[in-house]
């Protein structure tokens, strides 16, 4: 018997933080086309957390996925944002908790000593606005990858 070797172990859940606009675009990307319940937006104003469970399509997969012809994959992935004053949102009712959300993309808008807005997208002219002290987002996937119900990739025209 031969011991396994990294390559074997296959993909790991993602675990990255933004803390700068770089780091920001690579996660937005990362969760473009994610749905949510709006039940799944939280505000935790002591801890000063904002915090959006998501289904997430895995993009970093689209391409194994098509080359291998197997199904596209969605995982359940938790963004969260720190150090946030003030939470904002337009276009959707917070307390319709049946209703299903689309998140397009996320921006930052910097303000002064590093403080700044933080803008989520959402499909149908939605939209969150969050005022943080500091830009940190964290995105972490806490299930494993199951297939897309819809069994196609997320498509704009």
């Amino acid at each position: 018997m031969t011991d396994a070797r990294f390559e074997e172990g296959g993909e790991g859940p993602l675990r990255l933080v933004a803390q700068d606009a770089e780091d920001l675009r690579i996660i937005s990307t990362l969760v473009q086309d994610a749905v949510l319940s709006a039940r799944a937006l939280k505000f935790d104003p002591r801890r000063r957390r904002f915090a959006l469970l998501l289904n997430r399509f895995r993009w970093e997969d689209r391409e194994q996925a098509q080359a291998a012809g197997r199904a596209y994959e969605r995982v359940r992935s938790l963004l969260v944002v720190e150090d946030v004053r003030k939470v904002q949102s337009m276009g959707f009712d917070r307390g319709d908790g049946g209703l299903v959300l689309s998140l397009l993309s996320i921006s930052f808008e910097p303000g002064a000593d590093g403080t700044g807005r933080l803008s989520l997208t959402l499909a149908g002219d939605g939209a969150i606005a969050l005022e943080v002290e500091a830009l940190e987002v964290r995105l972490d996937d806490v299930t494993r990858p199951y297939r897309a119900p819809s069994g196609r990739m997320p498509r704009h025209d």
